[in-house]
């Protein structure tokens, strides 16, 4: 029966960290993107999305609470997986070490930035351009959302080649080596946006 119970929590907890938590990602890396054609484009999209109709409903069922059982269990995977990269040196146990490592950081940085943010709003702080350049005015959090933001990246990516294994859609392992070399174009092309879009800002 406890077996049972986490084939269930694992499938759930991969399922959550693409859908909805992984749109979610790309969405606001888009988002964000638009810093790139100018503060008006940025604060416009920003806007656009403060506006959506339901949008405390979508935040919190949509995004907060899946997100927050993805965090958790993740966390509780991270210190009970028996990491084995120093023993056996192949490719694919390192980037199992490296999903919990960026998990931990994703954890940290996307609580940071939530309470710079979303709190900082809820306070009365205009989420726009001029909010997101003071904070990446600071060298320190310039640093620290590079490394967050890419940390945030890899999770994602490198989790979508956890999720096609989990759910049986890459069997063999000619097809997980496909899925290796494409989750891997997803990273380089986000991470690419999203480094983008952190400079725009500076």
């Amino acid at each position: 029966m406890a077996g049972n119970r986490e084939f269930v929590y694992r499938r759930l907890h991969s399922l959550l960290g693409v859908i909805p938590v992984g749109i979610f990602l790309i969405q606001h890396l888009v988002v964000n993107h638009f810093a790139a054609s100018g503060e008006e484009a940025f604060n416009n999209a920003a806007h656009f999305m403060e506006n959506l109709p339901f949008r405390y409903a979508l935040e919190i069922f949509v995004i907060f609470l899946p997100l927050i059982y993805h965090a958790v269990y993740g966390v509780y995977i991270a210190f009970t997986a028996k990491n084995n990269a120093n023993r056996f040196g192949f490719f694919r146990n390192w980037m199992f070490v490296l999903q919990r490592i960026t998990g931990i950081i994703t954890l940290i940085f996307v609580s940071w930035h939530v309470w710079e943010t979303r709190i900082a709003a809820q306070m009365g702080a205009e989420v726009n351009f001029d909010m997101m350049a003071d904070i990446l005015s600071s060298p320190i959090m310039l640093g620290f959302y590079i490394v967050g933001v890419l940390s945030t990246i890899f999770h994602f990516s490198n989790g979508l080649w956890s999720f096609a294994v989990t759910w049986g859609i890459t069997v063999s392992p000619r097809s997980q080596r496909i899925a290796t070399f494409v989750t891997m174009g997803v990273f380089v092309v986000l991470s690419y946006v999203g480094l983008r879009a952190i400079l725009a800002f500076v």
